[in-house]
C-alpha cells in the first residue's frame, strides 16, 4: 500500500471562509456532497443528471443499469446521513495494495471531515476528552500538531444483522482537532474494510492531521493570484 506523501491541495485552500484547510495524499477523489444532494429542481441537480446520463446510457444491460441507479441512491442516502451529523467534506480513496503477496490489487477507504459542537475547555483537554469518552477506542494517541493539540483513536465495528449491511468488519481511524474558538471540534475519519492495513491507514490519517490548519496556509500574495 503506497503511503508516499504525494499531496493534492483541496479546493478549500482558496476559500477564505472554509474554516478548516487540509491536504490529502494522492488517490482520494472528493464526493461533492452539495451537488449529489441538490434539490431535484435545482440547476446543480440538472448538471448532475447531465453528467451521469452518458454513464447510465452506456450500461447495456437493463438489470445492471437498475443496480447502478439503486447504488447511487444508496450512496446519496449515506451522504445525507453524514451531512446530518455535521460532515462537510467526503472523499473516496483508492489505494494500491503493494504489501500483500502478489501485490497489484486495490484497497478502498472513505475520508470525512465533520464538525462537532463541544463545551468550552482548553484545547488539550477537549482533545483528550474526545478519545476518553468515546467507546471502544484502541491505539489512543495524544498529538501536538502544527494546528494545535489533537488526539487519535480507532475502532473496529461490524454492522448488525438489522442494518441490512454485509457483516464485514469496518476499521475507523479518527483524529480529533479542537478549533481555536474552543467551541467546536473537527473530526477527521478514515474508514475501510481493510482492517489488516490499520497501520498504513493510521499513517495516512496522521499525515492529513499534520497538514490540517484552522488558518489558511496561503499567504496574501498567493490568495491574490
Amino acid at each position: 500500500m503506497d503511503t508516499a506523501p504525494n499531496l493534492i491541495i483541496d479546493d478549500s485552500a482558496s476559500d477564505p471562509n472554509a474554516g478548516i484547510w487540509f491536504a490529502v495524499p494522492g488517490g482520494f477523489t472528493e464526493l461533492p456532497i452539495d451537488v449529489l444532494l441538490a434539490n431535484p429542481a435545482s440547476a446543480e441537480a440538472d448538471r448532475l443528471r447531465q453528467a451521469l446520463s452518458p454513464l447510465v446510457e452506456a450500461i447495456p444491460d437493463g438489470v445492471a443499469k437498475q443496480q447502478f441507479i439503486a447504488q447511487l441512491a444508496s450512496g446519496q442516502q449515506l451522504l445525507r446521513a453524514l451531512r446530518e451529523v455535521g460532515t462537510v467534506h467526503c472523499a473516496l480513496g483508492v489505494h494500491r495494495d503493494d504489501i500483500a503477496e502478489g501485490s497489484g490489487g486495490t484497497l478502498h477507504s472513505l475520508f470525512t471531515v465533520s464538525w462537532r459542537d463541544i463545551a468550552w475547555a482548553p484545547r488539550s483537554v477537549s482533545a483528550a476528552r474526545a478519545v476518553a469518552t468515546a467507546q471502544h477506542h484502541a491505539h489512543v494517541e495524544y498529538l501536538d500538531l502544527p494546528g494545535g493539540p489533537a488526539s487519535m483513536g480507532e475502532t473496529v465495528r461490524t454492522p448488525s444483522i438489522e442494518s441490512g449491511l454485509p457483516p464485514t468488519p469496518l476499521l475507523q481511524v479518527h483524529a480529533y482537532l479542537p478549533h481555536p474558538d474552543h467551541k467546536r471540534m473537527a473530526v477527521l475519519t478514515l474508514s475501510t474494510t481493510a482492517v489488516e492495513r490499520r497501520v498504513q491507514y493510521r499513517a495516512i490519517l496522521h499525515s492529513i492531521a499534520e497538514l490540517t490548519s484552522f488558518e489558511s496556509p496561503l499567504d496574501e500574495g498567493q490568495k491574490e493570484q
